[in-house]
């Protein structure tokens, strides 16, 4: 609270204050004080409902991470490979039901660069003079320069604090570059730097300052080669059904099989089957439904709590409630209800599982097409919504600013309410000392003597 440094024993100089002098000095602020504890209410009131849009922005993040994972992680479809020492492969609701040959051609991988031998890892290089290293992603000999735009430059300072290779490994991987130190069977200490997967991502490297770490460190692929290449930068390469793909990393998503991610583990062949499973579209739905539970409870809870008759809870609530009422306009809201989807009372969902069980049995891709759909299904719709709820442009978004903006301002009116106040008692209370010294006034508030100050006085 904005109150006065003042107590009933002593001041902010160390001066003793009597408890009736005490006592004024309260009364005759008393105005002043009721006007604080009310700053620091409105102060209270306003941090509950930050930690409460908080807490709904946290819900509906949680709600749409599970219902985007729905549809990304195979509502009714299973992948399986058969040579797990090739690849392994996962499947989405997009991916269409078949076989596919692949044979993995090459790996992807990271350009390997290594420096000349030294006898320790912490003996000092160079000067200690102030260089700066900067690292470059690109391709070597490219007609449109070397620099590759989707992988950020490194730049690494060394100087005389870290200038043993130690100290370059030490800096390198702080600026987010992969480098450690190797010890050869002669005994010898190396540095190895290892570059990102891709063959867009060969590095260059070029130096400024000290001659010693140039001569270390320096590597254009076009140009001087200080450090020594052990292994180049290369892409992916496969092909499925003998159409080649590459990338720039082992992860393949969708490129190779549509709703379908491999991750490339060796060279050889492989065929991928992608097949209807109906059991997961139960575990997934009960996930769905559970989740979705878990948001509502947490909506009510605020909208009986710190967010009543709020904004932005009000929208989540009408809007989510609604695609589940009407099914966006492209899901059957009657279809649901038969697949033994339903809303009780309170807005949470029921799944009967009796109907799903008759509903996957009757035609499971027509039942997993209610929930995941092309971005139509009701999974994919209240996944939409909840994202768009917590965007930079939502009402929820903007709510939290205002709020935030509105904390900062009280609280810059509470520190300059705090400095006054504390002036205001410590004048009094030195007033009403002098004057119970003197005589000149009473001590103690009512006495009815002429010398009596107020704030007024003092200021005047």
């Amino acid at each position: 609270m904005a109150t006065s440094s003042i107590n009933s024993t002593s001041s902010s100089t160390g001066a003793t204050v009597s408890t009736d002098v005490y006592n004024r000095v309260q009364q005759t602020m008393a105005s002043q004080t009721s006007a604080a504890a009310k700053l620091n209410a409105s102060i209270t009131k306003d941090q509950t409902k930050l930690s409460a849009l908080g807490q709904l922005q946290s819900a509906l993040a949680s709600f749409q991470q599970i219902a985007a994972g729905l549809v990304g992680n195979g509502l009714n479809t299973s992948a399986t490979s058969t040579a797990k020492g090739v690849l392994t492969a996962a499947s989405s609701g997009a991916a269409k039901a078949g076989t596919y040959a692949l044979d993995i051609k090459q790996l992807a991988q990271g350009q390997f660069l290594t420096s000349e031998d030294f006898a320790s890892s912490n003996g000092k290089i160079g000067t200690g003079a102030t260089t700066t290293v900067k690292i470059d992603f690109g391709t070597a000999g490219g007609e449109k320069g070397f620099v590759n735009a989707a992988t950020a430059s490194k730049t690494v300072t060394i100087d005389s604090t870290n200038n043993t290779l130690d100290g370059i490994a030490a800096a390198f991987k702080a600026a987010g570059v992969d480098v450690s130190v190797v010890k050869g069977d002669d005994g010898q200490y190396a540095l190895s730097i290892a570059g990102p997967d891709g063959a867009a991502n060969s590095m260059r490297i070029s130096v400024s300052g000290d001659a010693a770490l140039k001569n270390l460190l320096t590597y254009d692929p076009d140009g001087t080669q200080k450090l020594k290449q052990t292994s180049p930068a290369l892409d992916a390469i496969l092909t499925v059904d003998g159409k080649e793909i590459k990338s720039a990393s082992n992860t393949v998503k969708d490129s190779a099989i549509a709703g379908a991610t491999l991750t490339l583990v060796g060279k050889g062949k492989s065929d991928v089957t992608i097949t209807q499973d109906a059991s997961q579209i139960s575990t997934n739905l009960k996930s769905f439904v559970s989740a979705y539970n878990d948001l509502n409870a947490k909506l009510l809870k605020l909208q009986k709590g710190a967010l009543k008759s709020d904004t932005a809870l009000n929208q989540t609530m009408s809007q989510m409630n609604l695609l589940l009422k009407t099914g966006g306009g492209s899901v059957s809201v009657t279809a649901l209800a038969a697949a033994g989807v339903s809303q009780d009372k309170d807005g949470n969902l029921l799944l009967d599982d009796k109907k799903l069980q008759a509903a996957m049995t009757a035609d499971s891709a027509a039942l997993a097409k209610l929930f995941t759909n092309d971005g139509r299904g009701i999974a994919d719709l209240l996944s939409a919504k909840a994202a768009s709820l917590t965007s930079a442009n939502s009402v929820l978004t903007k709510e939290t600013s205002l709020t935030t903006n509105e904390i900062n301002s009280l609280n810059s009116k509470k520190t300059a309410m705090t400095k006054a106040m504390t002036l205001q008692a410590n004048a009094l209370a030195a007033l009403y000392t002098a004057q119970a010294q003197t005589g000149a006034g009473s001590a103690l508030t009512g006495s009815g003597s002429a010398g009596t100050g107020t704030l007024f006085d003092i200021l005047g």
